[in-house]
């Protein structure tokens, strides 16, 4: 996906605002795949180093991060494939259908920050709770684990529903919206047609095939994430293991939906 969204802009010379969320998102989601690798392995092979302080927290804020922004940035992408193509006579959507492309890099960049933001306190957390043990967590039996956990979930409840909570809320409606939008349109364009196959029918009901997906794949990465953030699993076990897995199928899943809604991206690979 960065490669033929790269390749576009130097061909046109300019940068669209489809291509810019684009690049954003396969970024972010090429960055977190190999955060996970990475932490995993370190996790499993390298533990007396993984678990001191520092380098755990660090892990961890990065981790919360990639995974913010991904969920931002395919926010954004809702709203945009929703701006663009759902057919709203309001007067806000109409300005805003005016005014997205010039309004878009800001809001890529806004949540960009806020999302470091809000992994930060993640840093401070991962090393409170680590001064807690006396042991390796992985050695930590689970009633010592249990007495732990309430401290880290109620001081990060706050800043895990402010960066996973809005991204999802906004993709939703917008998705919603649009998936709504398609569906009369195509419910119109099924009542006047002829009896012939008609392609535009049949993009429209694709496209509301993707979409759906789409949102199918964001909730289920929504609830892995949140209750990854929420500290109620023990390390390195299986609904752990279970929520990492998932994480890492859900981002990857949608990009493959994404390359297989849109010719522009079905051409690289076809070519290669």
């Amino acid at each position: 996906i960065f490669a033929v969204s790269s390749t576009s802009c130097i061909r046109s010379k300019m940068l669209s605002t489809y291509d810019l969320i684009m690049m954003f998102l396969s970024l972010s989601r090429f960055f977190l795949q190999s955060w996970i690798m990475l932490e995993l392995s370190l996790g499993l092979f390298c533990q007396d180093c993984y678990y001191k302080a520092n380098l755990m927290g660090t892990f961890k804020t990065v981790f919360v991060f990639l995974n913010y922004s991904s969920f931002w940035f395919a926010a954004w992408l809702s709203v945009f494939y929703c701006i663009k193509v759902a057919s709203f006579t309001e007067s806000f959507f109409v300005w805003l259908k005016q005014r997205i492309s010039s309004l878009m890099p800001w809001m890529l960049i806004t949540s960009s920050l806020f999302c470091l933001a809000a992994s930060l306190p993640f840093s401070w957390d991962i090393y409170n709770m680590h001064n807690n043990f006396s042991t390796p967590l992985i050695k930590t039996s689970s009633s010592k684990w249990k007495v732990t956990v309430p401290y880290s979930f109620f001081s990060l409840i706050f800043v895990c529903n402010a960066g996973i909570l809005l991204p999802f809320m906004i993709f939703a409606v917008s998705s919603v919206l649009l998936i709504r939008s398609l569906w009369k349109h195509t419910r119109q364009m099924q009542n006047n047609a002829t009896g012939f196959r008609d392609p535009s029918l049949e993009a429209h009901i694709g496209a509301i095939r993707s979409i759906f997906s789409f949102l199918l794949l964001y909730l289920i990465n929504f609830i892995a994430l949140s209750l990854m953030l929420s500290g109620i699993f023990l390390p390195f076990s299986t609904e752990e293991a279970i929520c990492m897995a998932i994480m890492a199928a859900c981002p990857a899943a949608h990009s493959m939906v994404l390359i297989w809604s849109n010719p522009k991206f079905r051409k690289l690979p076809a070519r290669i």
